[in-house]
């Protein structure tokens, strides 16, 4: 079973400024977790604080797995960037992992390439990166992570540069591949949080907390139609516009 993430005060600082301190929170295992809140208050570094990231950074605390285990090599990371090496292929990219751990195998390349096809690149497996398009580096991106197949997966706006349909198909896949793992997903689409995940949190300032909005039991992906995750797309959006509205001392 994927592990659950505890943070226990953690605080994290950048070039001597302190970005928050004191955070806790518990991130159940096996399950999605969104994170929201305003450009800045430092959810991007939260989670490379948790994949273990940052270099240059000033970190105190304690991040735990709930199975006593570290997670080093245990954790699939998607940035923003996708961060494609230009010198390989389209498929060579989505393989960076086994290759950089030199064991890439034919069945590898086989699971490679049907990712390619299920994120709707398959005719483009042997191109280079710098012949495609924004959205399409960012599918290759996500192609690359959900190959990895780690029980806890950390990704940071992995959706943000894909056309509305593609977005919904891509989320419906990475729901579907990644059923029973450990997923925190940054993003700042609240229907986005509300389809795909069992627990919608909200990073604010002042000070710098992690508070849960809403537990969700429904299968995931949830419809667009879905009547209560309308009334709470509401709700979070206005918790947000006030949170936006409170100017930061």
């Amino acid at each position: 079973m994927s592990p659950g993430i505890s943070l226990h005060d953690i605080g994290l600082g950048y070039a001597g400024k302190p970005l928050f301190s004191q955070l806790n929170a518990h991130f159940k295992g096996a399950c999605w977790h969104s994170i929201l809140g305003r450009s800045g208050v430092g959810k991007s570094s939260l989670l490379q604080s948790i994949a273990g990231l940052l270099s240059g950074t000033a970190l105190s605390g304690h991040i735990n797995a709930s199975d006593g285990q570290p997670l080093q090599g245990r954790v699939a990371w998607m940035g923003q960037r996708d961060a494609l090496l230009p010198w390989l292929t389209v498929q060579q990219n989505v393989l960076l992992g086994a290759r950089l751990r030199k064991q890439v195998s034919v069945p590898d390349q086989v699971r490679a390439k049907a990712m390619l096809e299920r994120v709707g690149l398959g005719a483009m497996a042997q191109s280079m990166p710098e012949h495609l398009s924004g959205g399409q580096r960012q599918r290759v991106a996500l192609a690359r992570t959900l190959m990895e197949d780690k029980p806890v997966v950390l990704m940071d706006e992995p959706f943000s540069a894909l056309d509305a349909i593609t977005r919904l198909q891509l989320q419906d896949l990475a729901a579907t591949l990644l059923q029973g793992k450990t997923v925190l997903l940054i993003t700042h689409d609240p229907l986005e949080a509300l389809r795909l995940s069992g627990q919608v949190w909200v990073m604010t300032e002042r000070p710098v907390v992690l508070k849960m909005m809403f537990a969700i039991d429904t299968p995931a992906p949830r419809g667009l139609d879905n009547a209560q995750i309308l009334s709470w797309q509401g709700q979070l959006l206005a918790y947000l516009q006030k949170d936006q509205e409170t100017p930061v001392p």
